[in-house]
């Protein structure tokens, strides 16, 4: 039995589940995330990189210089998980932490010049790794998986 037919089995998912229609939903999801993340985060360890990381790199760039409690609001973490990444780096000297001008006791992020650098080098391959995980659906199938769950991720923000 394929690793996917056991997880299949033993989460209830996959074409032949029995399960609720959302409760599949979800656990198809959590499957796919995990899994995502984890094929990330294989393509990122030999830098010393993880998909958090990633991703907190990718809010800080996005929204130009977010405070930590910003950034944190953005990937849906706790401003403690994200002091802690963000610890991480500053380290690598991909990310550095500024006081607003503003405002002293706020922090204000921002990416380094050599996060800059370090990103242009990596995101054709990683970018084309992506592509090939999804490479199964079609450019139709992709919209359409990207919409319902923004329809999905938008609830979850209302509640």
């Amino acid at each position: 039995m394929s690793s996917r037919n056991k997880t299949e089995d033993l989460l209830g998912i996959g074409p032949e589940s029995a399960l609720e229609p959302s409760i599949r939903a979800f656990r198809t999801t959590l499957t796919l995330a995990q899994r995502l993340r984890y094929a990330m985060d294989e393509r990122l360890r030999e830098d010393g990189l993880t998909t958090q990381q990633a991703a907190l790199i990718t809010v800080v760039v996005a929204a130009g210089k977010p405070s930590l409690a910003e950034a944190a609001a953005a990937l849906g973490s706790t401003h403690q998980n994200v002091a802690q990444i963000v610890a991480a780096l500053v380290r690598k000297n991909l990310l550095q932490v500024e006081p607003d001008p503003t405002d002293k006791r706020r922090k204000l992020l921002s990416a380094t010049n050599h996060s800059a650098s370090f990103w242009k080098e990596r995101d054709e391959g990683d970018y084309a790794a992506v592509a090939d995980w999804f490479a199964d659906l079609t450019p139709a199938e992709l919209d359409t998986f990207c919409e319902l769950s923004d329809r999905v991720i938008a609830r979850l923000s209302d509640g």
